[in-house]
């Protein structure tokens, strides 16, 4: 059976020094302390270290054959979106990760499918950008649940949205700058907890400000299972029920109308939570995901849903069929 996985980070091998160059800010660049591994270095303080599989393709394939993987979609680390920086400078930076991305898909056209990323601080960039993502062959891009703490639904964000249906790109967002990181270090809570958290956040914030219902033809992906916006919709609905004064001020639309129009991928960890997404969302939203080269993600690439008692045409839904309505593309492409 074929397997896509739509959720999987990727890097150049060596990044430029940003920080030298446009002499400001804790741009990110790699270290490479010791054979296959590099240390991610915020300006000068530590981040994380990371393998050679963050960066080397060859690699990546042997690591997610094993796993009966035939296909990764590959998008850069949410760390170097960068819209922080001057919009000039994140642009910079978004051309060179598209690029590497690029050369990728075109070298493993069978193995690998890119999304872009853009400056979203800048609203014109980023369209500009968007348009040279598909002269690249990517088929969508990775955006932050948030920008600069800014929501998505801001209408300056609006025309971006309406550019990626214009073009025909899919939008994955993944949560990044995470509610509670400076006030909740311990435990890893960001990760643990910020990151569902922002997640919905952003699925909360198309859904109200009516992104959806203004670009039907959108196609949307929320990263690690749509976060906590799934299992928190009886909750969400009953806000917009009781209080339509504070909810529903910019969308009538009741947010349970909305299960179903969107994807989320199936990073779960847990095969009770999957049945219950299944049950909401239904297989044909689900794509498969592993969140891969990271240890937070799923790295035995669906074994869980391997092992779930699920009908074939259920299993192929989430492992393909899902991902290549999400992107648009046509299954023969990889025959």
């Amino acid at each position: 059976m074929l397997k896509i996985d739509s959720h999987t980070h990727i890097l150049p091998e060596t990044l430029p020094r940003w920080t030298d160059k446009f002499g400001y800010g804790d741009f990110i660049h790699l270290e490479h302390h010791r054979p296959g591994f590099a240390r991610m270095m915020r300006g000068n303080r530590f981040f994380r270290e990371i393998g050679e599989n963050c960066w080397n393709p060859q690699l990546r394939i042997e690591e997610y054959a094993r796993f009966g993987t035939q296909v990764q979609v590959v998008c850069t680390i949410p760390v170097m979106f960068a819209y922080w920086a001057k919009p000039q400078d994140g642009l910079d930076i978004a051309r060179f990760l598209n690029d590497h991305i690029s050369d990728l898909i075109q070298a493993y056209p069978k193995n690998y499918l890119g999304l872009g990323t853009i400056p979203m601080q800048d609203t014109a960039l980023a369209i500009g950008e968007l348009e040279r993502c598909r002269q690249l062959g990517l088929h969508g891009i990775q955006i932050g649940s948030n920008v600069n703490d800014l929501n998505l639904n801001e209408e300056r964000f609006f025309p971006i949205f309406e550019a990626c249906q214009r073009l025909n790109l899919a939008v994955l967002i993944h949560p990044w700058e995470m509610m509670g990181e400076k006030s909740m270090q311990r435990y890893w809570l960001p990760w643990l907890v910020g990151m569902p958290a922002e997640t919905t956040r952003a699925a909360c914030s198309l859904i109200f400000g009516g992104v959806f219902e203004r670009l039907p033809q959108l196609r949307v992906n929320f990263a690690h299972a749509g976060g906590s916006f799934l299992t928190s919709i009886g909750r969400i609905q009953h806000g917009f029920d009781c209080r339509p004064d504070l909810v529903a001020i910019d969308n009538a639309v009741p947010p349970r109308d909305y299960l179903g129009r969107f994807w989320v991928d199936s990073v779960t960890h847990d095969p009770l939570l999957l049945e219950y997404v299944l049950k909401v969302q239904g297989s044909q939203r689900i794509t498969l995901g592993s969140d891969y080269p990271f240890p937070l993600g799923d790295l035995e690439i669906g074994t869980f849903i391997e092992k779930m008692n699920l009908d074939t045409s259920v299993k192929e839904d989430i492992f393909h069929r899902a991902t290549l309505a999400w992107l648009d593309i046509r299954k023969e492409r990889f025959d």
